[in-house]
């Protein structure tokens, strides 16, 4: 194998190993990004509404 052809597979090797982790980089972070929409259901309900209770060690 010559050297110019040892040089272009080490740097597609590179970029494979690049490209793979960038892919599991932004996977992992689209699947815990916040979503922010505020519907009926995802707004929280006011204090004295809420049914049940829980004690805090505050």
């Amino acid at each position: 194998m010559s050297l110019g052809m040892t040089i272009v597979m080490l740097i597609a090797a590179w970029l494979a190993v690049a490209a793979a982790m960038l892919w599991g980089v932004m996977r992992i972070s689209r699947r815990h990004h916040p979503h922010y929409r505020q519907t009926e259901a995802a707004k929280p309900q006011q204090r004295a509404q809420r049914k049940i209770h829980h004690v805090t060690a505050h």
